[in-house]
């Protein structure tokens, strides 16, 4: 068995491979302040859950925004799996080129979009993922990492304005039912999701006017992914969840 982990900014994606298939997938909270110790209990429970334990673990890879749980991921792989983690970045195989300024500035999860879209559904491809981050990543028909955009996440600019906004309260991220809100709580949720969803469209359309993106697939990951496909339907060719683990499996699979 495989075992993968994404390492983001706010969880810790964690998945097990058996061959090509995956066959179970966790979220933990991302904390710097546990120890190797307590991821290890943490990964011992899911694994048990699945039916698996840590000697059926055949080799690891890990990508990471949050360098202050590298090592402690890095230790608790070798300590209760005895096996050292593959760790992405633009030094190892990847199955694209990476074709930016600064390669070793890229964040290991827009590798791991990249490959994973490019693998799986072909370029040229848009891969725009939700997460405490929005990214934009565009991978040509010829495998091409060209760059792309950062925004602010759904839930981290929705964070911002309660904190610094003393009267507005927190809101759940849902899709209202109008976009002109009649309440503080209605008024948040139109400005913010459909808001969200207009930023998003912009910058997707843009994106398919240049050459090297015409035609291209346009997919969505990310745990809020849904939340703006549910509003605006026509702007993903697919919605794909479990992206960022399947281009683990695949970068593993081209270093082991």
């Amino acid at each position: 068995m495989l075992l993968v982990l994404d390492i983001g900014n706010t969880n810790v994606k964690i998945g097990i491979f058996k061959g090509s298939k995956l066959i179970s997938t966790w979220r933990v909270s991302t904390q710097a302040s546990h120890t190797a110790d307590e991821y290890g209990m943490m990964v011992y429970d899911l694994l048990k859950s699945s039916g698996a334990s840590f000697k059926d673990i055949d080799g690891s890879i890990m990508s990471s925004v949050s360098p202050a749980l590298n090592y402690t991921i890095e230790h608790m792989c070798q300590y209760y799996m005895h096996k050292k983690p593959i760790v992405v970045s633009d030094q190892i195989k990847t199955g694209v080129t990476i074709k930016y300024d600064h390669p070793s500035e890229l964040g290991s999860d827009r590798i791991v979009d990249a490959a994973a879209a490019y693998k799986i559904y072909g370029g040229p491809a848009i891969v725009v993922d939700f997460g405490s981050a929005t990214t934009f990543n565009l991978v040509t028909k010829d495998g091409e990492f060209i760059g792309g955009a950062i925004s602010p996440g759904i839930k981290t600019a929705t964070d911002s304005l309660v904190n610094v906004a003393a009267k507005l309260p927190r809101v759940e991220l849902l899709k209202p039912e109008n976009i002109v809100g009649t309440s503080t709580r209605s008024g948040m949720q139109a400005g913010i999701v459909y808001g969200y969803t207009g930023l998003v469209s912009y910058m997707v359309n843009k994106y398919k006017e240049l050459p090297e993106m015409k035609d291209a697939k346009v997919i969505a990951t990310g745990g809020l992914s849904e939340l703006v496909s549910n509003v605006e339907n026509n702007i993903f060719d697919v919605v794909d969840r479990k992206l960022a683990l399947e281009g683990l499996k695949i970068i593993y699979d081209l270093n082991k």
